[in-house]
């Protein structure tokens, strides 16, 4: 019985020590940028890094990003002058662009068919309009000399809370020891990504009580506590109107945030018209984030807008 034991154990460990080598040799596993959250509260990543992106199990998706000077995903560093004009996008993974090459990014299709104009990408996944407006706040100085501002929401889902508060835990979590495991170990990354650890995730996540989730539902007017939020964050960091626009899909958009935003005098840039009439798809199969079309569509949908095409 511990001869088999034994030779379980040693055929067990063999057969993922192949699997590893074979995940390695393919690039199978993505590879994340350490985060960390700067001096002026902004939590992003650690300048000067390089590296790929992967998703799907079959590496259907191998892109490389590049982390500038100021710890975002960008093929130019951030130099704000009043000499220049500068468009800022402002936004989370959408804009963040892990899943096209940094080379090929919004903001270089955007460049590519205007003239004389930097494109600064900041882009985080998993931000919120919270955690937007504080970087433009904390960054305050430099977003003065910017020409245009485009921050990209998704509603409602950009709205759940009316503050800013610095995500400690997270990166608390991600600097752990069995996220640094994982790092290390690329199989444990890779069954990690395609789902296959999602059973033991959700033996140890703690699990919400529905019945109260219901609850809040049902009691509350979701527009009305979207649109609260949406004012307390206004309140708190006040929107220069005469240069900044959100970007997003009207198509998936409350009518009541729209018409609130009319009244406000809040510049809209809608992208959806050109999703909807486009034959092509504009998300990757196995992935809702653009795909090269999309950005594609994206990048004309801000340059007609704010009318920066390329003059004969």
């Amino acid at each position: 019985m511990i001869k088999l034991f034994l030779k379980i154990s040693i055929y067990f460990f063999l057969i993922c020590l192949a699997l590893e080598l074979l995940v390695r040799a393919f690039h199978l596993y993505p590879e994340d940028s350490p985060r960390f959250i700067d001096e002026m509260g902004v939590e992003k990543r650690v300048p000067n890094y390089n590296g790929f992106s992967v998703t799907g199990n079959r590496r259907q998706n191998f892109s490389e990003y590049h982390i500038n000077n100021q710890g975002f995903n960008s093929y130019r560093e951030f130099e704000p002058s009043y000499d220049k004009n500068e468009l800022a996008l402002i936004g989370d993974s959408y804009i963040q662009g892990f899943h096209q090459n940094y080379y090929n990014s919004i903001g270089k299709k955007i460049e590519d068919r205007t003239k004389d104009l930097e494109v600064y990408e900041y882009g985080y996944a998993g931000w919120d309009l919270a955690d937007q407006l504080h970087l433009i706040n904390a960054y305050k100085e430099d977003f003065s000399k910017i020409d245009h501002i485009v921050i990209y929401m998704k509603y409602p889902m950009d709205l759940e809370r009316s503050t800013y508060e610095e995500n400690k835990g997270r990166i608390k979590l991600l600097n752990s020891t069995s996220f640094k495991i994982r790092d290390n170990i690329k199989l444990l990354y890779y069954a990690s990504q395609i789902g296959l650890l999602e059973p033991i995730k959700n033996l140890l996540v703690e699990k919400k009580d529905t019945e109260d989730i219901q609850e809040n539902k049902t009691n509350t007017n979701p527009d009305s506590l979207y649109l609260a939020n949406f004012d307390k964050l206004l309140a708190t960091y006040p929107l220069n109107k005469s240069k900044t626009s959100l970007l997003l899909d009207k198509r998936n958009t409350s009518p009541l945030f729209l018409d609130h935003c009319n009244k406000l005098g809040i510049d809209i840039i809608d992208f959806g018209e050109n999703f909807e009439i486009t034959k092509k798809p504009v998300t990757l199969i196995y992935d809702k984030h653009w795909n090269n079309n999309g950005r594609t569509l994206v990048a004309k949908s801000i340059i007609a807008h704010l009318k920066l095409a390329k003059q004969p």
